[in-house]
């Protein structure tokens, strides 16, 4: 592979990563500004400890999901006519990473505070035990299993050329 193909493969994975940041991204910024109104509504005060925590846990968590899921377009605005996209795609992928855990965390916390708040905290406590479960399961295990064939195996990041 010469440096012009892997500049090419390269801007297609900046591309995919940043399609699949922006998907999330929509998710997880919906949830912090429901998440944000939530302490200023009626009842609030009459909550539990267990749905305190529940929520900071929530807040942060989808905080810490925006960090992250905007991680590449931080780093390529900022980078953006620097030629080095392999580090950019390293620091944007442990970014987006990062992002979807938290994001997860986030949804997973949110989930045991309403089932708490509607319900009752046994049924919290196991729905909220299913949904930490799918998310592992779907968005972590499943992914991982299958065997990964990687397009840029035997090749030298910097100069582009295949190794022997």
């Amino acid at each position: 592979m010469d440096a012009e193909e892997l500049r090419g493969k390269r801007d297609q994975e900046l591309m995919e990563l940043l399609n699949e940041a922006r998907v999330a991204l929509s998710g997880a910024s919906v949830l912090f500004g429901f998440l944000l109104v939530v302490p200023f509504s009626a009842h609030w005060d009459t909550r539990s400890d267990a749905q305190q925590a529940a929520y900071l846990v929530a807040f942060l968590a989808t905080m810490l999901a925006v960090l992250g899921l905007m991680t590449p377009t931080a780093y390529h605005r900022l980078r953006w006519r620097e030629r080095n996209k392999e580090r950019m795609l390293r620091v944007s992928h442990f970014g987006v990473l990062g992002g979807v855990v938290c994001l997860a965390v986030a949804m997973v916390a949110g989930v045991y505070l309403v089932i708490d708040t509607v319900v009752s905290t046994p049924w919290a406590v196991g729905v909220t035990s299913v949904v930490g479960a799918a998310f592992a399961l779907l968005w972590f295990v499943l992914p991982l299993l299958a065997p990964y064939e990687r397009w840029d195996d035997g090749v030298d990041h910097e100069t582009g050329e295949q190794e022997t």
